[in-house]
């Protein structure tokens, strides 16, 4: 199976986002398109046809006037119907770059600590208002985009602060709310720190002296922002990792579980499970979906 990392090229550097239109017809015999992830998050408007995506939990269904968005490094793919023809609209876009100090305390909302923005997928299945708020959205960036008038990317910016908007105020499942509001200066570093040292040993009293706290009220102060405890957050970071790695790569599970800091195997089954619903070599197993085997 094969799985790429698709490179995003900007077509300008400081919107940090591509917006295209596809007009795309499946032949027969044509193989199915690899599984790829991007660290940008990606929103598809479905404009004419039908469109699916698969990733490793569904198959998302797209008639026109459909969004979806896939999360930051979540596996995807689409998947094409020999004769059939559907238009649509794909965004990649770096979110953090339009956090301003006026909206900074909303980053933690998109920053996919709990679960990857595909949450908010079944919200724009059953919400018509809040997938035609995001679609409208995505059409403005589009035309704006591909027009280029002078003043464009003050434009795009706007419209993808209403994106982002349209998102928080539809959110009535939570997805968007994994804590409390995050105060950037201090944790970015330590969830930076964090994600370069999951294959060893992380110690929050290290941490707490990073950010400048004492011991204990860094472990309340990171429970109350993050809406997760320094371990659990940590032990999730540490799934998370494994769980990619299984999915691109045909490294030994325990070689994996030891690269992420998880030497103890019973520990690594039982927390790989109590995250992913399911053993290791189940998830591999789940990486071959019945169109591949055909």
């Amino acid at each position: 199976m094969d799985i790429i990392k698709e490179p995003i090229h900007y077509q300008n550097q400081q919107l940090c986002l591509k917006v295209w239109t596809f007009l795309v017809e499946s032949l027969a015999g044509a193989e199915m398109p690899s599984w790829h992830y991007h660290k940008e998050v990606e929103f598809i408007l479905v404009l004419a046809g039908v469109h699916e995506m698969d990733t490793l939990s569904r198959t998302y269904r797209l008639e026109p006037g459909d969004v979806i968005v896939i999360g930051t490094n979540q596996l995807h793919r689409a998947v094409g119907h020999p004769g059939h023809e559907v238009e649509y609209i794909v965004l990649h876009v770096d979110l953090e770059p339009y956090f301003d100090p006026a909206t900074i305390n909303y980053l933690s909302c998109f920053m996919e600590i709990l679960q990857p923005l595909d949450g908010l997928n079944e919200l724009f299945r059953s919400n018509k208002e809040a997938r035609e708020a995001v679609g409208k959205a995505i059409s403005c960036i589009h035309e704006e985009v591909m027009a280029r008038r002078h003043g464009y990317e003050v434009a795009v910016s706007m419209h993808i602060k209403a994106l982002m908007l349209a998102m928080l105020r539809h959110d009535v499942n939570g997805i968007l709310t994994p804590g409390g509001k995050l105060d950037a200066h201090v944790l970015k570093p330590v969830i930076a720190y964090i994600d370069e040292h999951l294959g060893g040993k992380i110690s929050m009293q290290e941490l707490s002296s990073l950010a400048g706290m004492s011991y204990v009220y860094f472990s309340k102060y990171f429970k109350s922002h993050m809406g997760l405890a320094f371990t659990e957050y940590v032990n999730r970071r540490r799934i998370a990792k494994a769980t990619r790695l299984l999915a691109l790569t045909n490294r030994k599970i325990t070689d994996i579980a030891h690269s992420v800091g998880l030497e103890n195997m019973a520990h690594f089954y039982e927390m790989f499970k109590r995250f992913n619903g399911c053993t290791p070599k189940q998830f591999k197993g789940k990486m071959t979906l019945p169109a591949e085997a055909e």
